[in-house]
């Protein structure tokens, strides 16, 4: 991103120099065009009327190429007087478009070498920033290879220009999404100062673009999103592998929005988020679905030979997350963790409500857990559960922070207030903020600290609202540098 934000600059700054250097360039016969007008001036003085032609002449070269300068302005003047029969006037106020002419130059060519040193200067780091981000890069996706190679085996296979097309197209559903949720929301609180008409103007136009931003990320998303295989070249860090029962698909693809907020996006993805302070997510998609849920990187296994794929993938993971539930193959998936990797791999999420599923994660464990204790009543995850090196189940329940003391002190807790009520405007805490707190709580304990895991999973949320701003402000940028680069060509 650095190299990115520094390579623009330069080239912004290298167009401004070339700008600069073009209108030196048109300025440098000035001197000859500026005795040309003070010669015609003195002749319409003299009575010459075919004189008049000559200064117009001089007035529009003047305006087509010098500065906004003070020649410029002298000349204008002159032909003003000369327009309205004032020439004496206009014959002294030219006897000194000479030195004007001169110092209009010297500003130019101390202007040129400004932007050129200043470009110059912006190039060097962007150059030098390339280098390392290239090597990093390549480094990166070297370091994933191993892992890249065993599951490139079971990523679909999709035109080229598939996914491309979609990320275009999701890109302007970003864009209507955010400028959308812009406008309605400052309809809603500023409307009362605008006119009506452009209140509804800017009102129902929110609410439209809002709409079909919606309604186009939904189609996109999906037909967008990366395969295991790219997302762990785009991170380069060993994965967090997502075990789960396909059953939970569907309660994993619930959005949590309310009347205040609209998202888009479900409860895996916002896992999926939090998860990503760790490394970047995969799991195993659902065989035969026709598009990727949108969540944790997919790959695709066989029905019938899938074992030995998920285990090389343990032992290449740093992390291994696995949602417990009633099928034979997540307990065999727990059994296989427990007996080749080391315990703080390993995180459980645990659903409430399902006596069962404690009772059989028991029999695989070397003491009780006490889950049906500890654990609440929500059936998607109601308890996070690591391991002591000697297999020691930790339960660390999900629920909401418990409630902090008020600061003593009427001023502090005005001010607490005052946070808390920003903070809750600006954003919402859906389920997932709990079960991240949870899971960071959880990794603490065996070593592994993760501090924005919470808010990664609340920011989720909002990674619709966040892009769209982005995309609208990368195309005013880039509109900015095309109309600049025009302007160079002399195409504008």
């Amino acid at each position: 991103m650095v190299t990115i934000v520094t390579a623009y600059v330069a080239l912004h700054l290298a167009i401004t120099a070339g700008l600069d250097l073009r209108a030196c360039d048109r300025f440098r016969g000035a001197p000859a065009r500026a005795a040309a007008f003070t010669a015609a001036v003195d002749r319409y003085a003299e009575g010459e009327v075919s004189a008049r032609a000559e200064i117009r002449a001089g007035n529009a070269w003047f305006e087509r190429n010098a500065p906004s300068g003070e020649s410029r302005s002298v000349v204008s003047s002159v032909t003003g007087d000369a327009e309205k029969g004032r020439i004496s006037l206009g014959r002294a106020r030219v006897a000194g478009l000479a030195a004007e002419v001169e110092q209009d130059q010297a500003g130019l060519d101390r202007r040129l070498n400004s932007s050129s040193a200043t470009a110059l200067w912006w190039a060097v780091p962007a150059v030098l920033l390339l280098v390392p981000a290239l090597w990093l890069r390549r480094r990166r996706r070297a370091g994933a290879a191993e892992i890249v190679a065993v599951v490139s085996q079971f990523v679909p296979r999709r035109p080229w220009w598939w996914r491309p097309m979609f990320v275009v197209a999701g890109a302007a559903g970003y864009g209507l999404f955010a400028g959308g949720a812009i406008a309605a929301t400052t309809a809603q609180r500023q409307g009362y100062k605008l006119p009506p008409v452009d209140f509804v103007l800017l009102l129902v136009g929110g609410l439209a673009a809002l709409g079909v931003g919606v309604l186009l990320l939904r189609y996109t998303r999906p037909r967008s999103a990366r395969g295991a295989a790219q997302a762990l070249l785009a991170d380069g860090r060993k994965p967090v592998l997502y075990l789960r029962s396909f059953a939970d698909d569907d309660t994993a693809a619930q959005v949590d929005d309310s009347a205040a907020y609209v998202s888009l996006h479900s409860r895996e993805e916002q896992l999926a988020g939090a998860l990503g302070a760790v490394g970047p997510v995969i799991t195993v998609g659902r065989p035969g679905e026709p598009l990727p849920q949108l969540g944790a990187a997919r790959f695709y296994l066989p029905l019938d030979d899938w074992q030995p794929t998920v285990l090389r993938l343990m032992e290449l993971s740093q992390l291994i997350v696995l949602r417990l539930g009633l099928g034979d193959g997540l307990w065999w998936e727990v059994q296989q963790a427990r007996a080749t990797q080391p315990a703080r791999k390993l995180v459980l999420l645990a659903p409430g409500g399902q006596p069962e599923v404690a009772e059989r994660l028991d029999q695989h464990l070397p003491t009780p857990s006490r889950l049906n204790e500890v654990a609440g009543g929500d059936p998607w995850t109601s308890a996070v559960i690591t391991f002591a090196p000697d297999w020691t189940p930790q339960v660390h329940p999900v629920g909401p922070a418990p409630r902090a003391k008020t600061p003593r002190g009427a001023l502090v807790r005005r001010a607490a207030r005052a946070v808390k009520a920003a903070l809750v405007s600006t954003i919402m805490l859906s389920p997932v903020h709990h079960v991240a707190r949870a899971m960071k709580a959880a990794l603490a304990s065996v070593g592994v600290r993760k501090r924005t895991m919470a808010w990664r999973a609340t920011l989720a949320t909002q990674t619709s609202l966040w892009k769209g701003v982005v995309v609208v402000t990368a195309l005013a940028l880039l509109s900015w540098l095309a109309f600049r680069a025009l302007q160079l060509f002399g195409l504008r």
